[in-house]
């Protein structure tokens, strides 16, 4: 997909979330997996399907035997614009205004603090 601004819907999210584990997958596959995930019927995954290679999320090739599908968004521009979207609505794009959320709500764990302890040492380190 083009260097475009990504706006998914949580479904396309869990279809592009299934194709981003292994793609390329039939259709049936897609479906079966959504089932299995989300409990979505056939008719469900089918359409979904069909409006995300519409809306160009998704890029599909005749195989062998099935129409094959692969992800058109890749997940780490996805996952970065979403979390910059999030900032902008939630905490004005204030990364402190969240953390100081976290902290205080205690949603920490021990692990998540020497991360983020590591992150900004790399970030200072950075600077220098």
């Amino acid at each position: 997909m083009e260097n475009n601004t990504i706006e998914l819907t949580k479904t396309e999210w869990s279809v592009l979330e299934c194709l981003w584990e292994e793609a390329p997958k039939t259709v049936m596959q897609i479906v079966k997996d959504m089932k299995e995930r989300a409990g979505w019927a056939k008719s469900t995954s089918t359409t979904m399907v069909k409006r995300m290679t519409e809306k160009g999320l998704l890029r599909c090739e005749e195989g062998e035997k099935a129409r094959l599908y692969y992800p058109m968004v890749d997940k780490e521009e996805a996952v970065h614009q979403e979390t910059e979207s999030f900032l902008g609505r939630v905490y004005q794009g204030s990364i402190g205004l969240m953390m100081s959320a976290m902290v205080k709500r205690n949603h920490l764990t021990e692990k998540d603090i020497a991360e983020l302890h590591a992150l900004l040492e790399a970030a200072e380190k950075k600077g220098e």
